[in-house]
């Protein structure tokens, strides 16, 4: 069963904006390659951080929004965990609405 994911990620704020672009990408197809489906990115820009964070006071934001099962958390936090041009990260599992809910089902119960 697939769930929606929602990533929102901060980058360091010294990346030029052609690295920041590569990265958005790197994420987006590291979810897509391993099963996540309907990838969106949104870029919203350099804000001030509310603390201080491996030094930085600044940083990127960048949020992912994803359907998968799972497996694919756990590939995006583990290459961002490793990753040097991230600064902080957080993925959070959304409620599926329930006419989305109730469509899967029926497909389920259809394709049984």
């Amino acid at each position: 069963m697939n769930y929606v994911y929602e990533t929102m990620y901060i980058l360091r704020p010294d990346l030029g904006e052609e690295l920041v672009t590569q990265a958005i990408a790197k994420y987006q197809n590291l979810v897509s390659d391993n099963g996540g489906t309907d990838v969106e990115s949104q870029h919203r820009g350099k804000r001030r951080l509310a603390y201080e964070i491996q030094r930085q006071r600044d940083g990127i934001y960048i949020q992912l929004n994803y359907k998968g099962n799972g497996t694919q958390v756990a590939i995006l936090e583990r290459a961002m965990r490793l990753s040097e041009e991230v600064i902080r990260y957080l993925t959070i599992k959304q409620e599926v609405p329930k006419e989305e809910a109730t469509e899967e089902q029926e497909v389920a119960e259809v394709e049984a």
